[in-house]
């Protein structure tokens, strides 16, 4: 299994509210976002991890290169174009994507991931019920948690997606053809998955925050220990 981690974006939000570091090196329990991330992929016995990061980053870059990852130095449009870089190193038989700021327990990932490996199911994607995105995607699923649609509005759906995807290596068939014909959100790509016949189950991650905001960095401190 593969895994990548998506670490382009340049943590605007973050600077505006006077964070200096670069979004990626944002601690967490004394250790960088990325760093974490790396280091639980690794644990997870893969056959790669790759980083994807904005070459204007350098202090990123720098440390990254001191890390058991393949690295990908690039400024991407979107994360969906991020993406799209990463396949190359995630092409396979399965593979595990997530955003640098996504922070959970570790205990779900891996819980998650030995799941996903003995799963007959086409995806397994991260849900929680925490519902803490401004533009949060909702996750409808049966009794099962078998994902029946991605929708903007809640209607009646408890979950949201928890932007962590394991995914059998057919979905980057269906990543190029989203960026391909132009589409840029990961939500268009989560619902083309489902056009294109893929069966895909949400797995509930619990607690998961994506770290937008200085205000978010304790509550995924707190998430970060369970």
């Amino acid at each position: 299994m593969r895994f990548g981690i998506i670490s382009a974006g340049e943590g605007s939000r973050l600077a505006s509210e006077g964070f200096s570091q670069p979004k990626p090196l944002v601690p967490i329990c004394g250790v960088s976002m990325v760093e974490r991330l790396v280091r639980i992929m690794n644990g997870c016995g893969p056959e790669r991890v790759a980083v994807i990061v904005n070459g204007e980053n350098q202090e990123t870059v720098s440390l990254l290169k001191g890390l058991p990852v393949d690295l990908v130095v690039k400024k991407t449009p979107t994360p969906m174009h991020s993406l799209m870089e990463l396949a190359p190193y995630l092409e396979g038989d399965r593979f595990c994507v997530t955003t640098v700021d996504t922070v959970f327990s570790e205990s779900r990932f891996r819980a998650m991931m030995e799941e996903f490996q003995a799963s007959p199911f086409d995806g397994l994607m991260g849900v929680t019920s925490l519902i803490d995105d401004e533009k949060p995607l909702y996750v409808d699923v049966d009794s099962d948690m078998m994902i029946r649609g991605f929708h903007d509005a809640q209607d009646g759906c408890r979950f949201v997606s928890a932007g962590i995807y394991a995914l059998k290596s057919q979905a980057l068939d269906v990543l190029k053809g989203c960026v391909e014909s132009g589409q840029t959100r990961m939500r268009y790509f989560q619902r083309q998955l489902l056009d294109a016949g893929m069966r895909l189950k949400a797995f509930d991650m619990g607690q998961v925050v994506d770290v937008d905001h200085v205000s978010d960095v304790a509550r995924a401190q707190q998430i970060a220990k369970l």
